[in-house]
């Protein structure tokens, strides 16, 4: 028999070996929990997180002005453009024969105001005319009344100069009336601003806006998402071809719980981790304001608690967080992927409506469709000084 087996077992020592094991176990469970707090005391105290949480941009739908069938078709998916780069090219028939059309409207509208100016001037000569005869029989009656004491001239000679005096009359008040009447529609007005010229201005203005249209351009630039257009397709002014995202304009839409949003503020520091790259990638943002309403406010069919039984659901609002651009040019993202992202709310001093949203991006106006019109005034002269009288 070895020495080992000869030795006596102890119970009691073998509780007490035990016991210290587990004061050894607990008082490092115990640190462990005093570390944690510790971390949590100095790293997260100050910070409310949430991975509903989402990297959001703009979506600028390219629509058709005007019908066409298309001929030509620029972009892809995933294809970035600048703006004003021609992406879908219509065929135009339609438009260039409307064009055609309010041309002729636009000349025929100027010769009618050429022929209304020149009938005025012909009753005018008509008026003169009358008044000349007119003037010529009066004339001739004095003359006969003097005759007619001395008998050299009869009462049918004098009842017919008094009829034809009458007949003069009446015939210088009917072309005076034509001619008010044709001097009513020419008014002061000048050729070039006649209300009929106008208006077939405007047609022609329209019909040229349409032609123009049928090159649609990219209103900003970006990136190509969405193409649904094929070349031949028959168009209808409003009919979607595809998206433009701007990448280098995109913040996170982060929806905190009711419970967590009382100490946000525009303004806050955040941090946000895309899901896609992982922890080791962080981008930092700012705060820039609180929507107005929960989700379910905005609803398509909103609840409506006060029917049936009521259950508490924990709502959340939507913050709007702007990311750091020099981080986002860096490391470009796309809207939808899914980020973790805390906020810093240890200063709380800040105003709750306060919302720095900055609105000079390239995603809230554009100039593209500025000069639309160019050459249409030129055209317009051209055309008016070719039927105007010389």
């Amino acid at each position: 028999m070895t020495l080992s087996m000869q030795k006596k077992i102890r119970p009691r020592e073998i509780l007490r070996q035990r016991q210290r094991r587990l004061q050894g176990v607990t008082l490092a469970l115990l640190l462990a929990g005093l570390a944690y707090l510790a971390y949590w005391w100095l790293v997260h105290r100050d910070w409310i997180a949430t991975d509903d949480a989402f990297v959001a941009g703009h979506l600028i739908m390219l629509k058709t002005q005007t019908d066409g069938t298309v001929v030509e078709v620029l972009a892809e998916n995933t294809l970035c453009v600048a703006k004003g780069q021609l992406l879908v090219r219509l065929d135009g028939v339609h438009a260039g024969i409307a064009l055609q059309q309010t041309q002729a409207e636009l000349a025929e509208a100027v010769r009618n105001i050429v022929s209304l100016r020149a009938k005025s001037e012909t009753l005018k000569q008509r008026v003169l005319a009358k008044q000349a005869v007119l003037e010529q029989v009066n004339h001739d009656l004095a003359r006969f009344k003097a005759a007619a004491k001395d008998g050299a001239v009869s009462d049918q000679q004098l009842q017919t100069a008094q009829d034809k005096i009458r007949e003069l009359d009446a015939a210088i008040k009917e072309i005076r009336a034509e001619q008010n009447g044709v001097d009513a529609q020419l008014l002061d007005s000048g050729i070039d601003n006649h209300p009929a010229v106008e208006k077939a201005k405007s047609r022609l203005r329209q019909a040229f806006l349409d032609y123009q249209r049928r090159n649609l351009l990219a209103p900003v630039s970006g990136c190509v998402a969405k193409r649904k257009v094929q070349v031949g397709d028959n168009l209808k002014a409003g009919a979607p071809l595809l998206a433009i995202v701007p990448l280098d304009d995109l913040w996170i839409e982060a929806n905190f719980l009711e419970s967590q949003i009382a100490g946000v503020r525009p303004g806050q520091t955040a941090e946000i981790r895309v899901a896609a790259y992982g922890d080791d990638r962080v981008y930092h943002g700012r705060v820039q304001g609180i929507n107005p309403g929960t989700g379910s406010i905005f609803a398509l069919l909103p609840t409506d608690n006060a029917t049936g039984n009521f259950i508490h659901i924990a709502e959340r609002l939507q913050v709007r967080v702007a990311l750091d651009a020099a981080e986002l040019r860096a490391n470009p993202l796309q809207p939808g992927l899914s980020t973790l992202t805390r906020i810093n709310i240890a200063n709380t001093d800040g105003p709750v409506s306060a919302a720095p949203v900055a609105l000079n991006g390239e995603a809230y106006r554009t100039d593209v469709y500025d000069r639309e019109l160019d050459g249409a005034e030129q055209l317009i002269e051209s055309i008016v000084l070719a039927n105007r009288p010389r």
